[in-house]
């Protein structure tokens, strides 16, 4: 099966990409998936509007619980526990806003999500800034 340039683009992007950039990524993936779940609340057809917030909260789901699960405990600290605390509650409010079909839970998981990618993208700028 041919790929498309972008898809071809965005395979070799994540095969290369070094770990710090993956998980901005990851950020990324789960936010652009809530956005699209919040705009599912404003479909009116109930049927689609239920599968678009599903199927996006539950993808921003997934993404949430590879990032808790790829925290090196170990290695991590106090911030990988406090990372570990956050994740497990974003996951708790996403489930609980699928179920009630509630938008104010996704927005509240990706400001934090959007807060939490703000400083990761400032630390991996200023490890580049220090390569240098």
């Amino acid at each position: 099966m041919l790929r498309s340039p972008l898809q071809s683009y965005k395979t070799i992007s994540l095969e290369t990409a070094p770990p710090g950039q993956l998980v901005l990524m990851l950020f990324d993936g789960a936010i652009k998936f809530l956005e699209r779940a919040k705009f599912g609340f404003g479909i009116e057809d109930p049927v689609e509007m239920n599968e678009t917030v599903h199927n996006n909260i539950t993808r921003a789901q997934d993404i949430i619980n590879e990032l808790n699960s790829t925290l090196n405990m170990d290695q991590g600290g106090e911030v990988a526990v406090v990372l570990r605390d956050l994740y497990v509650y974003l996951d708790k409010r996403l489930f609980e806003s699928n179920i009630r079909k509630e938008s104010q839970g996704v927005q509240e998981v990706i400001d934090r999500l959007s807060t939490v990618q703000e400083g990761w993208s400032k630390m991996l700028e200023q490890e580049a800034a220090v390569a240098c």
